[in-house]
């Protein structure tokens, strides 16, 4: 059907759903200032006691997956597999969902797990080397919390642990490509061909690395990354089905919208098919009647009959 009714590429279709989703990629632009916002602004200092910090004096350390390189997993890679299928199906519909669906995923995660953490201020498991870079504790005489003597955006980091932003971006990207491997390779359309799994789980198996990675960089505790996993790969979902259908779905192969446009075309040849009559009068020699026909006439005739017997 999509190589009878043409291809939908860059070139013919992209201002018109540049036009179409215009307010989507607004927002978009909204989300990511929002989210930038959230890391400005300090986060709550939730009271830490001297008590506390058996669990809280974990080396600090390097990030194993530095922050740079989660939106090149998370964002980046998906986008090169969504080009790569634009430039063998050439179906624009597929490449403009996939890449505004992504960022869709990433970005509300972004805010949902930024706002999380400015608001909860749960400090990370190597607190007390942010408070006291020199090891040399000072806690308050009467409520033995914390007075801290590291430097002031270390210890504003220090109170960002949950949930985790590594685990729940890569979450957000890989969890959303992973729903997009399962469509392309009909995955679940009951052949039992398991091996296509195997492609759909490997990015999810990437995505949990990075946040195991996160408890051996003792910069998050396990409950943090759980969580973080939890909440990027229910906004990828969400995400995903708003664009494409179900992996299980005789459609999954394409986004809705691109159905939906085939349909529409679809219907329009078949209108216009209905609606031709002659524009000129027409004969046909009948052999073996010795006459010829005028096909004008004859409909005219037809359509007078009809309008006497009504």
């Amino acid at each position: 059907m999509a190589d009878q009714l043409g291809s939908y590429t860059i070139r013919s279709h992209g201002m018109i759903l540049a036009r179409l989703h215009m307010y989507d990629w607004i927002i978009l632009l909204l989300l990511a200032v929002i989210d930038g916002l959230l890391n400005i602004i300090e986060p709550f200092h939730r009271f830490v006691g001297k008590d506390m910090m058996t669990d809280l004096r974990y080396p600090m350390k390097g990030n194993t997956v530095p922050f740079w390189a989660v939106p090149l997993i998370g964002i980046i890679l998906p986008w090169a597999i969504f080009v790569g299928i634009y430039f063998k199906k050439k179906n624009f519909y597929d490449l403009h969902h996939g890449i505004l669906g992504i960022l869709y995923s990433v970005l509300i995660t972004a805010v949902i797990t930024d706002a999380i953490k400015d608001g909860v201020g749960r400090p990370r498991p190597d607190f007390f080397w942010r408070c006291f870079p020199n090891g040399n504790d000072v806690y308050d005489n009467i409520t033995t919390g914390v007075i801290c003597n590291g430097v002031k955006s270390v210890i504003k980091e220090g109170h960002k642990s949950f949930p985790s932003g590594h685990s729940s971006w890569s979450f957000a990207g890989l969890g959303f490509l992973a729903w997009y491997l399962a469509g392309k390779l009909t995955a679940f359309d009951r052949k039992g061909h398991i091996a296509k799994l195997c492609i759909v789980f490997l990015p999810l198996l990437t995505a949990a690395l990075v946040a195991v990675s996160r408890v051996d960089d003792y910069w998050h505790h396990w409950q943090d990354v759980f969580a973080g996993g939890l909440i990027g790969l229910t906004v990828a979902s969400f995400c995903y089905l708003q664009f494409f259908p179900y992996p299980f779905d005789g459609d999954a192969l394409w986004p809705h919208a691109y159905a939906v446009r085939l349909a529409e075309e679809g219907n329009s040849r078949n209108a216009n098919s209905y609606s031709v009559r002659p524009t000129e009068i027409e004969t046909v020699d009948i052999p073996g009647h010795g006459a010829i026909i005028t096909l004008r006439e004859t409909l005219n005739d037809v359509e007078s009959g009809s309008a006497r017997r009504l």
